[in-house]
């Protein structure tokens, strides 16, 4: 049987929702028995080889990146640290599902970012979807509320901080390879993690734990060249909305494997963010193709 484009968009894209949640799942079960830097350390050593490999398969053979995007380059790598190890962070203390809540108001904040800092048009129907949004993010965070803490916090510094990232991508020219931006920032949160090992104690790695976090690498390695092959099939517009179904699998992984479910207005809260942003993206589309 042959798929539309159109499904293969929308089965690719679920794959690496997929994917990317099971990386989250595999390192909060890391958590107990290694130190968050090092597992960022052991997963990034591990996912920059798989990412070179996959890039030379693709064909690239130089990480050249021309004068004028270097800089965008470095502050997409700062963001993408400063992000993922909040995230993280917040990973090890939070529900799978509540943290994955959050995330879900990523394209509703790289949204407003873009009209904000990079003067694209939001016409008055995605502003009030988008100030909708933030309304389901209040009630996922429930400030006030007696699970909000420091952790809430953070997950939405990460939020604000992969919003910078996709920002700075966004200005990135033609002539930079996607593949070479991937293996700057996997090679980067490498290094970064050994360096912050140095002055921590190093944790025994059970095999147990030397298979979570080749579990992990190869997760996000699954995640992103699914996340490449999305862009290359289907319409934005059909298959973007598919990006939410990372929700589902952070419910069902969270009650299976951590014993956690969000509370009523957590989920409430994530059905309005997911319903804005799918709005969202439909206008985004409409916009896209009335202009193209």
């Amino acid at each position: 049987m042959t798929l539309s484009p159109n499904l293969q968009g929308a089965l690719y894209m679920m794959g690496s929702m997929a994917a990317f949640t099971f990386n989250d799942a595999s390192v909060k079960l890391l958590a107990p028995e290694m130190p968050l830097f090092q597992i960022i350390f052991l997963r990034g050593v591990l996912t920059t080889g798989l990412i070179i490999a996959l890039a030379y398969a693709m064909g690239l053979r130089s990480l050249r990146i021309p004068p004028g995007d270097r800089w965008l380059v470095a502050g997409r790598s700062l963001a993408e640290l400063g992000g993922m190890v909040s995230f993280l962070t917040a990973l090890l203390h939070m529900p799978l599902a509540n943290i994955s809540a959050f995330l879900m108001s990523l394209p509703l904040a790289v949204s407003l970012a873009a009209a904000v800092f990079l003067g694209e048009p939001v016409g008055w129907r995605r502003l009030v979807a988008i100030l909708v949004g933030m309304i389901g993010v209040l009630m996922i965070v429930q400030p006030g509320a007696a699970g909000f803490n420091a952790y809430s916090l953070l997950v939405l510094l990460s939020v604000a901080l992969f919003t910078a990232r996709d920002i700075f991508t966004r200005q990135l020219s033609d002539a930079v390879p996607s593949l070479a931006v991937a293996v700057i920032t996997a090679a980067a949160v490498a290094v970064f993690g050994g360096v912050m090992t140095i002055p921590q104690d190093w944790a025994a790695v059970s095999p147990r734990g030397a298979m979570l976090v080749g579990l992990a690498a190869g997760f996000i390695i699954v995640g992103y060249l699914l996340s490449i092959m999305v862009m290359r099939v289907g319409e934005v517009s059909f298959v973007a909305p598919f990006r939410y179904t990372m929700l589902i699998w952070a419910l069902g992984l969270g009650w299976y494997l951590f014993g956690d479910w969000p509370d009523n207005l957590t989920l409430a809260g994530a059905g309005v963010v997911v319903a804005t942003g799918i709005f969202t993206i439909y206008r985004e589309s409409r916009m896209r193709a009335a202009h193209g």
